[in-house]
């Protein structure tokens, strides 16, 4: 008999049930995706070895989010829209006035543009 209680003390005792996990995941965030998607997710999940979920879950955390536009950028297309504006009104009054009076106007209204417009693109590179 010490022979069985010796082994019984070496055997340490399990606690019935599943092992607790050391992250618990408390939180959900629901997302609608399109079938497309949703094969897409799927099948980079399938070929990286992983569930949707945590191939979902990585993507995410390495993921870089740009915001659409800058400060500057918004400015710049204010402005666009400004000179929109004043090339309406100049078109308006070259029909009322004549053309050749506001020449000169829509000359440098048209340079302003391309100065705003190489600003812009020169700025995506």
């Amino acid at each position: 008999m010490t022979g069985s209680t010796e082994k019984d003390k070496l055997q340490k005792k399990r606690l019935p049930g599943r092992p607790k996990k050391t992250v618990s995941r408390s939180d959900f965030l629901m997302v609608r995706l399109t079938p497309t998607e949703r094969v897409l997710i799927d099948g980079r999940a399938k070929k990286a070895g992983l569930r949707s979920s945590e191939w979902f879950r990585r993507a995410a955390k390495s993921a870089k989010v740009f915001p659409r536009f800058t400060v500057e950028e918004t400015d710049w297309f204010r402005m666009l829209a400004g000179v929109a504006n004043n090339l309406n009104q100049l078109t308006h009054l070259a029909h009322v006035a004549g053309l050749f009076s506001l020449a000169l106007k829509c000359q440098a209204l048209l340079k302003q543009i391309e100065e705003i417009l190489t600003n812009i693109s020169s700025h995506d590179r």
